[in-house]
């Protein structure tokens, strides 16, 4: 017996505790989407032609916040793309990968509601990490090169949300590349050289809007059914670069077509 009124004392005492926590709720969106486009990339380290064809994107979008305080939002971004590429001359291709990573804090800076329709602008700032690589089937000496880098992008942010009985929402999404780090080799310098026998020569350059001016953009539109969304839209991502006296640009224009998703997550807190 005495046992039991233990156990009962304990039970009654969680179920108090718990009566004295608090909720608290994020709601995520969720959008996973597939571009189809083109790219047109120049890298001198390979080849001083221009190489373009097409492309395939997957990217995974997410947005989390908090609704009693959603004046911050915080995004993370995964985005993954493959290119076959070809020169005019039709004599040589390129292959071209590469992964991004963007993790951020955006802030609500205005919110404007009129007859039924909401125009919320966020902005703030993305981390950005990149790695990837562009092989040369014609090259022998020098196929490939690798591509890293970092950096730090103020990105800008505009959602339009109107039809109220069957929301649909219209998103521009924009991010700039302001200051960072990157891998290159230097002119004429091998991979055997850096890795191999280690010799450095200004391989990690850093990086601002004057030597790499790039800019990633996505305008998409949202059409609601029940808590699933179908998206369609477009994504332009420039990258660019002029480092070690080698120049490199990677250009990519697609269309967007993916699911989204919206759903909250309750967290129990203590007080």
């Amino acid at each position: 017996m005495t046992t039991t009124k233990h156990l009962l004392t304990v039970a009654l005492l969680l179920i108090g505790s718990m009566g004295t926590m608090a909720q608290g709720e994020r709601t995520i969106t969720n959008a996973r989407m597939v571009s189809i486009g083109q790219a047109r990339v120049l890298d001198t380290y390979l080849s001083a032609l221009h190489y373009s064809g097409p492309e395939v994107c997957y990217l995974s979008h997410t947005l989390r916040e908090r609704p009693d305080s959603s004046l911050w939002v915080r995004e993370i971004v995964h985005q993954g793309n493959f290119a076959l590429l070809d020169n005019h001359s039709g004599l040589g291709g390129e292959m071209a990968g590469s992964y991004n990573f963007q993790y951020g804090w955006h802030r609500r800076v205005a919110q404007i509601a009129f007859r039924g329709s909401k125009l919320r602008i966020d902005a703030g700032g993305n981390i950005n990490a990149l790695v990837g690589f562009v092989y040369n089937t014609r090259n022998s000496n020098n196929p490939a090169q690798a591509r890293a880098s970092v950096s730090l992008a103020p990105t800008a942010a505009a959602t339009y949300t109107f039809f109220p009985r069957r929301p649909m929402a219209l998103r521009y999404e924009v991010s700039i590349p302001l200051v960072g780090l990157m891998f290159s080799p230097n002119y004429g310098q091998s991979y055997y050289e850096i890795f191999t026998k280690g010799n450095y020569d200004h391989n990690l350059v850093p990086t601002w809007v004057g030597n790499a001016p790039s800019l990633r953009q996505m305008l998409t539109l949202d059409y609601r059914i029940g808590r699933t969304a179908v998206r369609i839209g477009y994504l332009g991502d420039y990258r660019q670069a002029s480092v070690n006296h080698l120049k490199s640009h990677y250009y990519s224009h697609g269309l967007v077509v993916g699911i989204v998703r919206k759903f909250s997550i309750k967290k129990i807190q203590h007080p």
